[in-house]
């Protein structure tokens, strides 16, 4: 996942979905429903810190290479 769309990616389904909000006319959205399943995220960056948490969790289970 990219992080440059941590808050727009549903963290339900992760999607990203055309009812995301956009740009920098985007940023002041604060609660947003996602299109594809229709899930109600209060808080664009709880919904972030949910899709950053999930990628984190999948490189634990994996592992993390030796620097």
């Amino acid at each position: 996942m990219n992080e440059a769309y941590t808050t727009q990616t549903c963290s339900c389904c992760g999607a990203l979905p055309d009812s995301r909000p956009r740009g920098i006319a985007g940023l002041g959205i604060r609660e947003w429903t996602c299109s594809a399943c229709g899930v109600t995220h209060s808080d664009r960056d709880v919904n972030a810190a949910k899709n950053i948490l999930a990628v984190g969790h999948g490189r634990l289970a994996v592992g993390i290479p030796l620097l």
